[in-house]
């Protein structure tokens, strides 16, 4: 069976910081990617690692705050989010892609998405 299951959202303060952890079973080898949605907006990509880890790419809005990373022994990726902006709060999703070694973008290169984990950045 396949799950991603998103934990580590939360209410922070600008300028705090907040790890999210994706855990995953039944996804194989795959790239994996972040993305994020504030209600009535479409979901834009934040951030993607290859497998098993070599090439990450970012969304502008985040380069050089955030950093996407995986544990491939524990099944899990991970976004650390550095110094958090109101505009970050949004609803995180994880999703696996349907590739291994492309830092793909678009959400249509992905088939399997988690629940989602609230995250708020407050003024």
């Amino acid at each position: 069976q396949v799950q991603l299951v998103e934990s580590g959202g939360g209410l922070v303060q600008t300028g705090g910081s907040l790890r999210l952890s994706c855990a995953t079973s039944g996804l194989g080898n795959y790239a994996m990617g972040w993305f994020r949605q504030v209600p009535g907006n479409v979901r834009d990509f934040v951030a993607v690692i290859t497998w098993p880890g070599g090439t990450t790419r970012y969304a502008d809005s985040v380069k050089g705050r955030f950093t996407i990373s995986r544990d491939n022994a524990k099944k899990t990726v991970y976004l650390q989010m550095n110094s958090l902006k109101p505009e970050d709060t949004a609803v995180y999703y994880c999703a696996r892609s349907r590739v291994r070694y492309q830092a793909v973008v678009s959400e249509d290169e992905y088939d399997y998405w988690g629940q989602g984990t609230q995250v708020t950045v407050s003024s």
